[in-house]
């Protein structure tokens, strides 16, 4: 497998092109996390991202894949804060994926990339985008989105497919410079801070309501 070593392209190929390609080159029977890094190297970890979300855009559930992706997405976000290099845990670089199942949830996926590549502008809405303050303001934005893919709602229909999309709109307006994109992910994160603030308090009045039941 080559590496991806730019997020930007200087040869015309598209991000979506970019990725069909890698998702093609994966191994179908193995493949580890720390395989994946290998092939975007720190150059690429907006990339190493997008591919990341992509299986938590279709209905389709992968158990403890949601961990291992976001505590993966996790750490980028704090190399991204910090501006060192990315760093990840020996055990989770070796933590062996599902290649038979990914494959297919990649390739799905790829739609939403596709789609959000035309909306895309580069250097749009640039205020929420250029600066310092907007940097740290966006990144720590980013590792929320991460925090909030690992939550424990996995079984919960959307609860992945939120902060993913979140995710994913964070990496391409990082990559394009798109202030827009990057609005739109703030507001995914916002829709699932609502849409979890929802399930937790649904939970606790059906939780109340059975405890009533059987007590009185």
């Amino acid at each position: 497998m080559t590496s991806a070593h730019s997020e930007t392209t200087g040869n015309g190929t598209s991000l979506g092109e970019q990725l069909a390609d890698i998702i093609d080159r994966l191994p179908e029977d193995h493949l580890s996390l720390g395989e994946l890094l290998d092939v975007f190297s720190d150059e690429g970890l907006l990339l190493l991202t997008i591919l990341l979300t992509l299986v938590f855009l279709i209905p389709v559930s992968i158990p403890g894949v949601s961990t291992v992706f976001g505590a993966a997405i996790l750490l980028v976000g704090i190399s991204r804060l910090i501006g060192r290099p990315l760093w990840l845990p020996q055990r989770l670089k070796a933590r062996a994926l599902p290649a038979d199942r990914l494959r297919p949830g990649l390739k799905a996926g790829m739609t939403w990339v596709r789609r959000l590549e035309r909306i895309s502008r580069p250097h749009r809405l640039r205020v929420f985008v250029d600066g310092r303050a907007q940097d740290v303001f966006n990144n720590l934005a980013f590792i929320l989105a991460a925090l909030l893919l690992m939550a424990p709602f996995g079984f919960v229909p959307f609860s992945n497919t939120l902060p993913a999309l979140a995710l994913l709109l964070y990496a391409i307006g990082f990559i394009q410079r798109d202030g827009g994109a990057v609005l739109l992910g703030h507001l995914s994160n916002i829709g699932t801070m609502i849409y979890f603030g929802v399930l937790i308090g649904g939970g606790g009045v059906a939780a109340h309501e059975l405890f009533q039941r059987f007590t009185s």
